[in-house]
Order: C-alpha cells, then sequence, then structure tokens
C-alpha cells in the first residue's frame, strides 16, 4: 500500500512541483490550496505525512490548521515557511508539527525528512482517524467543531469546545482539575479549579443535563476532577 501524503499550499506551481517530485517517491499524493480543504481532506484520505505551509492565504493559517489536525489526526507533520526564524520554528512546533522545513528545498531533503518521521513513528499506513464523536443524543464533529443534541446544533465558547473535546476524546478517564487546566487554558492555570466548575457547569446547562437528575455526559469524580462516560 502506498503511503499518503497531503500537501497544502496556496502557490499552484509549488504544489505541482511538490505532488509530481513526491509521486516520483513513490507516495500517493493529494493537494489542497487553503487550510478548510486541508482539514477535509484529513478526515476524507488519513494521509499518512502532511506537508503544510505556514503562510496560507484567508483563514485558518497552517500553524490553526495544525493545532485543530491534533485534536483528531495522527498524521505526521512537516511545516514548510520562508522564514528561518526561531519564533516561527518554536510557534509550528509547539503547535503539533513534527518538523520544520524553510524554502526553498530539494525534493531529496523532502523525502529523507519524510522517511526519518516515518522511522521514528513506524511505517504502517495510519488508520482511519475518529472525526465524530456520538454519545447518546450528543454528537461531536472533530473536523468541523461542531456539537449538537438532539440533532440541535449547540453554541460553545472555544473554550468550553475545548474542555468538551478533551473530556469526550478520553472517554472513561479521570481526568484532574490539574490536567484539564494545563491542557485547555495552560500551565499558569494549574490552582484555578474553579474555572473547570464554572465552565462544566456551563457544557452541562448547554448539553441539557442536571447532575442531580440525569448525567449523561460528564461524571463528577469529588475532589479529584471529572470523567466523560465511556462509550464501550
Amino acid at each position: 500500500m502506498k503511503l499518503k501524503v497531503l500537501v497544502v499550499d496556496d502557490e499552484p506551481q509549488i504544489r505541482k512541483q511538490l505532488k509530481i517530485g513526491l509521486n516520483g517517491y513513490g507516495y500517493e499524493v493529494f493537494t489542497a490550496s487553503n487550510g478548510l480543504e486541508a482539514i477535509t481532506l484529513t478526515a476524507q484520505h488519513t494521509p499518512d505525512v502532511i506537508v503544510l505551509d505556514i503562510a496560507l492565504g484567508g483563514e485558518p493559517d497552517g500553524i490553526e490548521v495544525c493545532r485543530r489536525l491534533r485534536e483528531w489526526s495522527k498524521a505526521a507533520v512537516i511545516m514548510l515557511s520562508v522564514h528561518n526564524e526561531e519564533k516561527t520554528k518554536v510557534a509550528a512546533l509547539s503547535a503539533g508539527a513534527d518538523d520544520y522545513m524553510t524554502k526553498p528545498f530539494g525534493m531529496e531533503e523532502l523525502n529523507a525528512r519524510i522517511q526519518a518521521i516515518l522511522r521514528r513513528v513506524g511505517v504502517e499506513p495510519v488508520v482511519s482517524a475518529e472525526t465524530e464523536i456520538c454519545v447518546g443524543d450528543l454528537t461531536i464533529d472533530l473536523v468541523n467543531r461542531l456539537v449538537r443534541v438532539e440533532g440541535e446544533p449547540v453554541h460553545l465558547t472555544p473554550k468550553e469546545y475545548d474542555l468538551l473535546r478533551l473530556l469526550a476524546t478520553h472517554p472513561g478517564k479521570v481526568m484532574t482539575h490539574r490536567a484539564i487546566l494545563g491542557a485547555v487554558w495552560g500551565p499558569e492555570y494549574g490552582d484555578m479549579d474553579h474555572y473547570v466548575r464554572v465552565f462544566v457547569n456551563q457544557l452541562r446547562k448547554k448539553l441539557r443535563e442536571n447532575p442531580s437528575r440525569n448525567v449523561r455526559y460528564i461524571l463528577n469524580e469529588p475532589g479529584v476532577g471529572y470523567r466523560f462516560v465511556s462509550r464501550e
């Protein structure tokens, strides 16, 4: 089975050059011209490697695309940029990139970087990523960051969504207050337990559950944290 590579760049000539070059190394190559297309194609084709330009025209940019893909995709990500500044590299790696390359570069080097990543993570093709979570009347579309209860859209703030996604992607696992704060707000918020309580209460209201009567999704672990219901 051919390994699949997704090339994401807003320059048609670069997409064409990379597709021809990577095809020559035996990869199955898909291309995307913007961030939203990249997210959609990743969900559809589950590439093994994503070659992603940082400076995509429009929103989301490459950094945000990488950050969003990391919420559900296991594909390796190599980020590209014309800039070689340390802060740009740090931003890319902090968003979840596995490697970083500065333009211009040669196809031999790109292939070598891809092979190095595949050696680190194993060369088995990526299996289909879970892009939707369904529990009872709740549906979470991880690709489009959409939440529905009983088929109706639920409007969440970015932090509410991040909290729900964190819990829902770890079903049955107890998440401590500190772990939740670190993942959703950042390590500097490690002692702000009340943030979690407030946001969980807001989430429960929007998900139409009453903790005193019908806990359907988010369970209390007194003195420790919270646990999303197991899907088993």
